[in-house]
């Protein structure tokens, strides 16, 4: 009797300790039973101005009122952050949960192959199956999920072709879904798996990736007379600036505005919306007219997304699996809608530095939910493990947020800072190479101008914002004597941060060079800066 009593004892603890020590376990899960399934959810280029809950000029619009019933019935964060504003380094730390100069993926060019794509490897490891739908952009196969399906590259937005498994070699077998927007038929895409792939004895991880609403904006036929006949709020700072910027972003005495940052109106129309110097029209009048052509077609592909999220959702509530899903939804970073007369993204400016999140599970997230916590996209899989009762291992940098969604408070020990860092100097969109960091009260950008090898040097130039008193960071007061001791504090916070994060720039002499000799900024730099400012325009004129 001892000896079996002894028998039943050691294997209860050696289950135990089996189920304490497994990824798989449901040591964390928010309840007992079954974890819960993850949707993942990230449109590209989707702004917070153009998602209703966010209260934006533009929500009166009614632009989103399915992602907005996540706001409702879960938790919104208004203070989620990118670390660097473009496409695939958002999409790497994502998968990675590390910066990008830890990850490598620093532009467009780079790549996380599988043995690297960490998030859908622990995901996988404990027990859940595993789908990566839509966009992907990250080059090297997505061979860490069970079952893919994605664009190549950026994709189609009609006729889509996607890259799936098959008897060839990565990324040889395709196919093509002839007639189709890409929102309908990544949404297509994901119900087919949840129908008839994915394996309903395990929980499901899907990573549901839109191409919408990403640049030049081309939406489904249907949408034509969307918004047709409406006039699109306007934000002030399309036609007044103010003291937004530097000599780093408009030259000595603006004399660079022409040449830096892609705009709306005719300052910089290399991305032009609208044909320029039409005869009769104003400058203002061609801003407008641009500003109009341009947010009726970015909202257009916002409306397609929104509708097929209905789609999936109506899906999910039909076979009971609404409730029993947490439901992630951002874009992969912020967009500019005209602020600051400015397109695209890349910016540290606020439009283009936040991401929406929405996080909707009600098993644990009561309904309205709202934390102004700094949060950072590399901390969006720790989050997820997190709920799938999986450990954040040791080689992501980010830190489940679980807490705040489900309480709305922040940890006493929570970051208190948000690190950001562009690296593609004057590409595409012509936005200098600049990092910065961002508290609740004030943002420090350095544009330190230069490319990896210190190429094409644009004036060096800080900026400083008081976010408190000016959230649409209109007056730079780096140079104003009120704010200098702020500015002290906050350059050897944003030193302390580049060293605990490993981005010292050690590795590229080059860049370090001028970040060393600009980071005092004192009258001698400057002058420097008026000259780089000059020997630019003069290149540009030539």
């Amino acid at each position: 009797m001892m000896q079996r009593t002894l028998l039943k004892i050691a294997a209860f603890v050696a289950i135990t300790l089996a189920a304490a020590n497994s990824p798989a376990a449901d040591r964390n899960s928010p309840a007992a039973g079954r974890r819960p399934n993850v949707l993942f959810i990230m449109s590209d280029d989707h702004t917070t101005q153009a998602v209703g809950a966010y209260g934006s000029r533009l929500a009166k619009l009614n632009p989103t009122p399915v992602i907005d019933t996540l706001a409702k019935e879960g938790a919104m964060l208004t203070n989620c952050f990118v670390t660097n504003s473009i496409c695939t380094p958002s999409r790497a730390c994502i998968l990675t949960g590390q910066y990008n100069h830890v990850n490598g993926v620093t532009d467009l060019g780079g790549r996380i192959e599988p043995a690297r794509q960490y998030l859908a490897r622990e995901m996988r490891g404990a027990g859940y199956h595993t789908a990566m739908i839509g966009k992907w952009h990250l080059k090297e196969e997505p061979g860490a999920f069970d079952f893919y399906k994605v664009l190549p590259g950026q994709g189609q937005y009609y006729d889509p072709v996607f890259r799936v498994q098959g008897d060839n070699a990565w990324p040889r077998n395709v196919v093509k879904h002839d007639g189709q927007h890409s929102s309908d038929a990544i949404t297509d895409s994901t119900l087919h798996w949840l129908k008839d792939e994915w394996d309903r004895s395990r929980p499901f991880f899907v990573m549901h990736h839109f191409k919408a609403p990403h640049d030049m904006f081309t939406y489904a036929n249907r949408y034509e007379d969307y918004l047709q006949d409406i006039e699109i709020p306007e934000p002030d700072s399309l036609y007044d600036n103010g003291n937004n910027g530097s000599i780093a972003t408009r030259g000595h005495n603006d004399e660079l505005i022409h040449v830096l940052g892609t705009s709306i109106g005719p300052r910089n129309h290399r991305r032009s919306y609208k044909s320029w110097g039409a005869d009769g029209t104003t400058p203002d009048e061609i801003k407008h007219l641009a500003y109009q052509t341009y947010l009726k077609k970015y909202l257009r592909c916002v409306k397609g997304v929104d509708d097929n999220l209905g789609r999936l959702f109506a899906y999910l509530k039909q076979q009971g699996l609404y409730d029993d899903t947490v439901i992630i939804y951002t874009g992969d970073q912020g967009f500019m809608l005209g602020e600051h007369d400015y397109q695209d993204k890349r910016w540290m400016y606020d439009e283009s530095m936040r991401m929406p999140l929405l996080v909707r599970y009600p098993k644990t997230i009561k309904p309205g939910t709202t934390s102004d916590a700094i949060v950072e996209n590399i901390d969006f899989p720790a989050l997820m493990l997190d709920f799938a009762g999986v450990r954040t291992p040791s080689q992501m940098q980010g830190r489940s947020f679980r807490s705040i969604v489900e309480t709305g408070k922040e940890p006493a020990d929570w970051k208190d800072a948000a690190y950001y860092r562009y690296w593609m100097h004057l590409a595409h969109h012509d936005n200098p190479a600049h990092f910065g960091i961002r508290t609740k009260t004030h943002k420090l950008i350095f544009f330190y101008g230069c490319g990896y090898k210190g190429e094409n040097q644009t004036p060096p130039g800080w900026e400083l914002y008081d976010l408190a008193k000016d959230p649409r960071e209109l007056n730079n007061v780096y140079a104003d004597p009120a704010y200098a001791k702020v500015a002290v504090e906050l350059k050897a916070k944003l030193a302390a941060m580049r060293a605990a994060n490993g981005d010292t720039d050690e590795d590229r002499p080059a860049i370090k060079k001028v970040v060393d000799e600009y980071w005092d900024y004192d009258a001698a730099d400057r002058q420097r800066a008026i000259e780089i400012s000059h020997s630019m325009l003069k290149r540009k004129k030539k």
